[in-house]
């Protein structure tokens, strides 16, 4: 495995408990680079991320994220899940929401300073979640709650983002939002992981890897995506 590497895998297994989900994972992904993870539902993309979230353990293989294991350092690894649970219950506006992102490097007990608080502004604002900062999360459209849970994850300021399906809910102009934000990310050096469905989320990604409960392809998306692995994996090829 090379040391360079902001994600690094050799031959690693990700699953639940002792049961594999996807076996011989072969990583070695740089600072500013972007890991596209795609399949169908049930393929391993989640169960991959939660592994390089530090949320479940490898099943076998080695895996770093920043040179140590993964969720080592929370401060450093920002993670959004395909379905966040913070805000159905409680009555927290938006705000509040996108403020915890800050919670990783302030403490839960530590006020936040100006530095925080300009952080989560200018989260917001990237992501249109400003417009509804003041309201319920859990009286905003789907859309309207994803955009604040991505503008959490912003808020971290981290230097690997991990996004499981950050579009879904999103129109057209939402997703385009996404697009851009991932690029100006990887333009400040940070290494984005997103976990997708649409084929057109790979077309800028530096390393592709299409699953399947196992790994069907991986490498640029002019390898990745070709028509027998997309026929293997979907049972259709790519429009030209």
């Amino acid at each position: 495995m090379s040391a360079a590497g902001t994600i690094v895998a050799s031959q690693l297994a990700v699953g639940h408990g002792h049961r594999a989900v996807v076996r011989g994972i072969d990583l070695d992904v740089p600072a500013g680079g972007l890991l596209v993870l795609i399949g169908t539902n049930g393929s391993g993309k989640s169960t991959l991320l939660k592994t390089l979230a530090g949320l479940l353990a490898p099943i076998d293989g080695g895996v770093t994220v920043l040179g140590r294991a993964p969720g080592d350092d929370p401060r450093r690894t920002a993670y959004l899940p395909q379905h966040p649970v913070s805000s159905h219950t409680l009555p927290l506006r938006a705000a509040d929401v996108v403020a915890m992102g800050r919670y990783a490097r302030r403490g839960l007990l530590r006020p936040l300073r100006q530095d925080d608080r300009d952080a989560v502004a200018d989260a917001m604002r990237r992501t249109g979640a400003d417009a509804t900062a003041d309201r319920a999360v859990r009286d905003l459209s789907g859309g309207q709650q994803q955009r604040t849970h991505l503008a959490q994850v912003l808020a971290w300021g981290a230097e690997v983002l991990l996004l499981d399906e950050p579009t879904a809910g999103l129109d057209l102009n939402g997703r385009a939002t996404v697009a851009r934000i991932i690029d100006e990310e990887r333009a400040r050096g940070a290494t984005v992981v997103l976990a997708t469905h649409e084929l057109a989320d790979a077309e800028r990604a530096s390393t592709v890897v299409l699953l399947a409960q196992r790994v069907v392809s991986c490498g640029p998306p002019s390898e990745a995506l070709r028509d027998e692995h997309l026929r293997e994996c979907y049972g259709f090829t790519q429009p030209h």
